[in-house]
């Protein structure tokens, strides 16, 4: 083919629409005047036009639609010749006189269409008259349009079952016949394609030939479309013709593009009844040819059909679908040394597709994919290929979403072996799938056993893989992938206590390992998680239960003592000491006091050596003076001990207006309205009136820095804890106290150096108003307030 630049080409195109027209007018002319001598001359020279070697494909086309335009006007006028009586027999040997092969083989299918029409002779024997005078062109693109022509004007002229052209009872196969023959020729002109012109072009041609492709293909829709093509003659005569075809061309484009045709327009039932003779073609294909498209593709046609009823899984059984399957792409593997990992695993990927809809009770067919692939990736090491790390993601994302149990997948025991060879973010990508999964069918994984595979499957959110990977993940990102593994900490249960702690053994086993970062997020979880077995186990007398017994309180506590600690070295100072209190709690309620009293000291501890932060301290001692009020296990020493140092602590904090708020907050610890031996009123009234002393203290560090007072929120709120107590009975709480404390913040909140607090204001007004509502109610209460004056 002669070739030129973009701009020569622009020419000849430009000049060959030219001379068309021009030569289009005049047969224009010659039509209404009825002349046919002059319009088959005309018509002649306007297709001459399409000898042309010069224009590329795309161009070519071009042209060729123009001329084919005209060539549908002038079918319409032979058509109307017959009806005046113009032989159509006679035209037949008329066109035959042009000069040019082209021009007269246009015109030879153009009147053959019209012929057929007529019904005057068979349609079978002028369809073979046409595609054997085709033969004269040889020029692959030329020849290529004119047969792709000789198509188009005979598809609905047909002999096939049912149609007006059917004839006699054997004409199906002449329908067939003529299609195979005009293919056969198309394809052998398109593989000739790229044998035209010098090598260095070689590149250029087969973009050419590949934008040419659908004319040869259109034939095998045409065939696909004949509806005397049952199964039978699809099974003896097209499909062994068509792969003939496809195997001789020796043609890597043609061999790809031809094999998808075939599985694309042909009926799914056909590619089930003939998938031994389909498959075995895959073998004989070139090595370069893109395999793993072409059988992707059918096993995704025969996925859709299986699932599109349950009533055709039979006919897959009893062809053995899978086995042919499977052995055919383990020998299209085999064969190609050199076809790249990303398409093995594709192929693997498709045929494990294909399983899950066919067989999706047979996991041993899943996993038996499972393993071949992983023999295939053996000794590749950590794949770094994205292409092949996403098909495998898709391999293992597959029985997932199809059984929306990680249960199932578990039983897999391929499963985690091909998951080794993810690199390490990809592995993290696919443990996150996993977690979505369980999160998402709320599915509960109720032995050690399942845990200890679960996590071995989950170690990329588990543990750093890799130490750099963590600085390239974005902290939200982080954090969120930690929760949903502390969401499924969560879930984990058996209501076996024995077994729950297996479990929990488990899940603490491999936490550990997660590091600094990860060891905050997943430590609480299994905390609360342990916590939760301890409640279930509350009932039982730990004293009488047998020693051999694991799962005792005792034993439990022993563990997460163990745990939390961990967590304290990270450091993670605060949580680990709301942990502490929450197991002191948990004992309290089992009356095991000490392993509560060994649980506070740890949370003192952290306190002390761990706390240093204000703020932190202020909410550490709040938590720890809440719990300590809660607790009823311990005996005088102890709590003694502990209240001791809570108190202290109180005293201590840095801001004044702190130390007075936790310091009034101790008062609590001497005064426990459910527990008679925990009520000493002296103490009760000692922790008020030191709160005093700092709430004045601070008010007059305030008017010293300042210049004025400051807020009388704290008189307020000590006030309050003064009529708390004195209504539940506490003699040492007196009128002539609250009397003297509600004087004193009057006189404060009138003093010219107090500054104004709305706030404070509000407080006092609606604390005055409780207790005149007190006064109101009359009876003991009623006459218990009246002696004090607001």
């Amino acid at each position: 083919m002669i070739t030129g630049g973009v701009e020569d080409e622009e020419k000849w195109l430009a000049a060959g629409i030219t001379g068309l027209q021009q030569n289009a007018f005049y047969m224009h002319r010659a039509l209404d005047s009825n002349n046919l001598k002059d319009a088959l001359k005309y018509s002649a020279q306007m297709l001459s036009e399409l000898r042309t070697s010069k224009l590329s494909p795309h161009k070519y086309y071009e042209l060729y639609m123009r001329a084919f335009d005209e060539l549908r006007k002038l079918e319409i006028f032979f058509r109307e010749e017959t009806t005046r009586g113009c032989s159509i027999v006679e035209l037949y040997e008329l066109v035959q006189h042009a000069g040019n092969i082209l021009p007269r083989l246009y015109l030879l299918c153009t009147v053959g269409s019209v012929y057929i029409k007529s019904k005057e002779a068979p349609a079978k024997d002028i369809l073979k008259d046409l595609v054997e005078m085709c033969r004269g062109i040889q020029h692959p693109l030329r020849g290529l349009f004119l047969r792709s022509y000789l198509s188009q004007v005979s598809r609905d002229k047909l002999p096939d079952l049912g149609s007006e052209y059917e004839g006699d009872a054997d004409t199906v196969m002449d329908a067939v016949e003529f299609v195979l023959q005009n293919f056969t020729e198309m394809n052998k002109l398109w593989v000739r394609m790229q044998h035209q012109g010098p090598a260095r072009d070689k590149e250029k041609r087969e973009k050419e030939r590949s934008e040419l492709r659908d004319l040869v293909g259109k034939n095998l829709h045409v065939l696909g479309q004949i509806e005397g093509v049952d199964l039978d003659m699809y099974k003896e005569i097209v499909l062994p013709r068509v792969l003939e075809q496809v195997v001789n061309c020796k043609d890597e484009l043609a061999q790809c593009y031809l094999m998808d045709c075939i599985i694309q327009v042909f009926p799914d039932e056909y590619h089930l009844q003939t998938l031994e003779t389909l498959l075995g073609a895959c073998p004989q294909l070139q090595p370069l040819v893109d395999i793993k498209t072409v059988l992707s593709g059918l096993m995704e046609r025969l996925s859709n059909y299986a699932a599109s009823s349950a009533e055709v899984l039979p006919e897959f059984f009893r062809v053995e679908a899978f086995a042919k399957l499977n052995n055919a792409i383990g020998k299209v593997i085999e064969a190609q040394d050199d076809m790249p990992i990303a398409a093995v695993v594709t192929l693997y990927a498709s045929l494990l597709t294909f399983t899950l809809h066919v067989h999706p009770d047979r996991l041993d067919y899943v996993d038996q994919i499972l393993g071949a692939c992983e023999k295939k990736l053996s000794g590749k090491g950590k794949l770094k290929d994205t292409k092949a790390t996403k098909q495998i993601v898709a391999l293992l994302s597959a029985p997932l979403e199809k059984y929306k149990d990680i249960d199932t997948a578990l039983k897999l025991s391929n499963y985690p072996c091909v998951m080794e060879y993810l690199d390490d973010a990809t592995n993290k990508e696919m443990a996150n799938i996993i977690v979505q999964n369980i999160m998402k069918n709320k599915t509960c994984i109720s032995t050690a056993e399942k845990v200890e595979a679960l996590f071995g499957l989950m170690k990329g959110l588990i543990r750093d893989l890799d130490e750099t990977l963590h600085d390239e993940l974005d902290e939200e990102d982080f954090q969120e992938e930690q929760n949903s593994v502390a969401r499924l900490i969560q879930m984990l249960h058996n209501d076996d206590p024995e077994k729950m702690l297996e479990i929990i053994c488990t899940v603490k086993k491999h936490i550990l390992t997660g590091g600094p970062k990860r060891i905050p997020f997943t430590v609480p979880p299994l905390v609360f998680n342990a916590l939760k077995l301890v409640r279930q186990l509350q009932s039982q007398d730990d004293n009488g239960a047998d020693e051999e017994v694991s799962a005792t309180p005792k034993k439990i506590f022993q563990m997460l003592n163990q745990t939390i600690e961990v967590l304290s070295n990270v450091p993670a100072a605060e949580l680990a000491l709301r942990l502490y209190l929450q197991c002191a709690e948990a004992a309290n309620d089992c009356d095991l006091e000490p392993v509560a009293y060994e649980f506070f000291t740890q949370a003192y501890i952290l306190y002390e050596e761990e706390i240093s932060d204000s703020r932190a301290q202020v909410t550490a001692i709040h938590l720890i003076i809440g719990t300590l009020q809660r607790m009823h296990v311990f005996g005088v020493e102890n709590r003694d001990a502990l209240t001791h140092k809570a108190t202290g602590y109180s005293a201590k904090l840095l801001k004044k207006p702190d130390q007075c708020r936790a310091v009034y907050a101790c008062s609590h610890l001497f005064w426990v309205e459910d527990q008679d031996n925990i009520k000493d009123g002296e103490r009760v009234l000692l922790c008020l009136k030191r709160a005093l002393r700092i709430a004045n203290a601070a008010q007059q560090m305030s008017n010293a820095t300042r210049g004025s007072s400051g807020s009388v929120i704290l008189f307020i709120e000590i006030l309050n804890k003064y009529l708390y107590f004195f209504e539940k009975g506490v003699s040492e709480i007196t009128v002539a106290s609250i009397q003297s404390l509600i004087e004193l913040i009057t006189t404060e909140m009138h003093s010219d150096n107090t500054t104004s607090d709305p706030a404070a204001d509000a407080f006092f007004a609606s604390t005055l108003r409780y207790i005149q509502f007190q006064k109101d109610k009359g009876g003991a209460v009623g006459e218990k307030y009246e002696a004090i004056k607001s």
